[in-house]
């Protein structure tokens, strides 16, 4: 199966791009990632924080059926114009990953219709590469697969 989310990452580059097209209003891709309630469920994990406004910051964190944090990230939000963009730094916590940034686009194509660029910027190729090792693009295709279905319901 063709995935639908793509990542472009050229060699010899310390970043990379990810596009997505949504069958959904640009209203709702956007809510999809502002939304703490929406965000929760489509990330599969929980919400500690989401202060959706410049220098705001956000923390995720999920944990296992026993209740063992398996996974935290945070980080700073930057800019945050409503249904156009958000900048922000994304860190993992206990990672052998460095602090990235990220300019996240949201584009309307149509009243039913809407695009994600994602520009990811690592703090050098090879962090960059050791991502991409991981099953990341498989991952981040699942994860807006969930948020396309999610998200449907609520039109």
């Amino acid at each position: 199966m063709e995935r639908k989310t793509k990542v472009n990452a050229e060699d010899g580059k310390q970043d990379l791009v990810i596009t997505r097209e949504f069958d959904l209003p640009l209203e709702l891709l956007f809510k999809a990632y502002a939304d703490p309630e929406i965000v929760e469920q489509w990330m599969g994990t929980k919400v500690l924080k989401l202060e959706n406004k410049k220098h705001g910051g956000w923390q995720f964190e999920t944990s296992d059926a026993k209740g063992n944090v398996v996974f935290q990230a945070n980080g700073v939000i930057h800019e945050f114009v409503p249904e156009r963009k958000i900048t922000r730094t994304f860190e993992m916590e206990n990672a052998p990953f460095g602090v990235q940034l990220e300019f996240l686009e949201f584009e309307k194509i149509s009243n039913e219709t809407s695009k994600l660029i994602m520009h990811i910027v690592y703090k050098s190729v090879a962090q960059r590469d050791q991502m991409l090792q991981l099953p990341f693009a498989h991952g981040i295709n699942m994860a807006h697969n969930r948020l396309q279905e999610l998200v449907s319901k609520l039109k």
